[in-house]
């Protein structure tokens, strides 16, 4: 019996989404390229600030405070691992109504794994979201941003949007407040997503947030999630 000539492999997590229940916390598999973003072209005065690796038992909560005080949402981009270890963290992100994007179960670097291992590091990740928070992830961020074909693949066939970032601010590296926050006054714009991080030794980040929140807004910004910013919250 022939077949069908494939242009391309299919990533094994379209197999899995397939078959899998959407009650058990996933979604079914979808068709169409895998949409990549960085920022979005806009006028609209809104703009996405992200986390990455959390969540931490202390950091996490600290910015989630911080956040509320200004009424403003956020994208946490979430570990496995670290949900696996500090479950009422991530739980309260959800609660607080934020948004959690799949950050892989392990933060290894997929650019150098075979599809089926890149498959199984999103569904650890998306088994531990909704073991723990009931949440079903849209947006997918690779580690350190790296992306090859498969990867791509992996994104399209789990129905994950592949959110990147505009303004880096290295929160990881700079230890002032105040230079995080003036990297992103210097380079931010309407449509902007800011990568920053929740789970990071002796960071500055919650400080850097109390100077840039009220700058931001008094600016004219609105914050929210990527998910609003690009249409699939």
């Amino acid at each position: 019996m022939s077949s069908l000539p494939r242009k391309k492999p299919i990533c094994a997590a379209a197999l899995f989404l397939s078959i899998a229940l959407t009650a058990g916390g996933l979604r079914l598999s979808c068709s169409g390229a895998a949409q990549v973003y960085r920022s979005v072209p806009t006028n609209a005065m809104r703009i996405a600030l992200t986390f990455d690796d959390g969540p931490h038992p202390s950091q996490t909560r600290r910015i989630l405070d911080i956040l509320d005080r200004y009424q403003a949402q956020a994208t946490f981009f979430m570990i496995g691992v670290n949900v696996e270890r500090y479950p009422q963290a991530a739980a309260e992100v959800a609660a607080r109504g934020h948004e959690i994007g799949n950050h892989t179960f392990s933060h290894s670097r997929l650019t150098v794994m075979e599809p089926s291992a890149v498959a199984d590091e999103l569904r650890r990740c998306e088994e531990a979201l909704w073991k723990h928070c009931q949440y079903r992830p849209k947006l997918f961020r690779p580690p350190e941003g790296f992306l090859n074909e498969g990867v791509l693949q992996c994104s399209e066939g789990s129905c994950y949007s592949l959110i990147l970032w505009s303004i880096d601010t290295r929160d990881w590296e700079v230890k002032d407040a105040s230079a995080i926050a003036e990297e992103v006054l210097a380079h931010v714009k309407p449509g902007a997503i800011v990568l920053m991080h929740d789970y990071v030794a002796n960071s500055k980040t919650p400080e850097a947030l109390e100077i840039l929140l009220p700058r931001l807004q008094a600016l004219g910004y609105q914050l929210v999630t990527v998910g609003e910013l690009i249409g699939v919250a």
